[in-house]
C-alpha cells in the first residue's frame, strides 16, 4: 500500500507534519503566554514595592549624601543603598568601611545645643 493515499486525501506523513506543526505553534503560544505571565508578576511587585521600605513598608525618600542618592525612611529611620552606591560612598573616606558607615549621618544626626 503506498503512502500517497486517495487523491483529495492526506496520506499519513502529511497528517504528522500538521499535527507537529500545530504543536509546536500551541508550545510556542504556551511559552509565550509563561514569559508574559512572568512579566506581569514582576511589574505587578514593582508596582507595589517601588520606593518602599522593605522593613516598615513606608514610602523611601532620596536625599543627596555625597553625591549619591540615599533611599531614606523617615518612619524607621531606615538607610538603604542601590548597588554600587556604598563602594561610592566609602571611596572618600580614608577610615574604611566601617568608618564610613558609623559616620555616614553624624552631621545630620547632630542636634544642636
Amino acid at each position: 500500500m503506498s503512502d500517497k493515499g486517495t487523491p483529495g486525501k492526506p496520506s499519513q506523513s502529511e497528517d504528522e507534519y500538521f499535527v507537529r506543526e500545530d504543536a509546536e505553534k500551541k508550545r510556542k503560544l504556551a511559552m509565550q503566554a509563561a514569559r508574559d505571565a512572568v512579566a506581569a508578576e514582576k511589574k505587578r511587585l514593582k508596582d507595589l514595592h517601588w520606593m518602599r521600605c522593605p522593613k516598615c513598608g513606608m514610602e523611601l525618600h532620596e536625599i543627596d549624601f555625597r553625591g549619591v542618592d540615599v533611599d531614606v525612611c523617615f518612619n524607621c529611620n531606615g538607610v538603604f543603598l542601590d548597588q554600587g552606591e556604598l563602594s561610592t560612598i566609602v571611596k572618600d573616606t580614608s577610615k574604611g568601611l566601617m568608618g564610613a558607615i558609623l559616620n555616614m549621618f553624624k552631621e545630620e544626626t547632630k542636634k544642636p545645643v
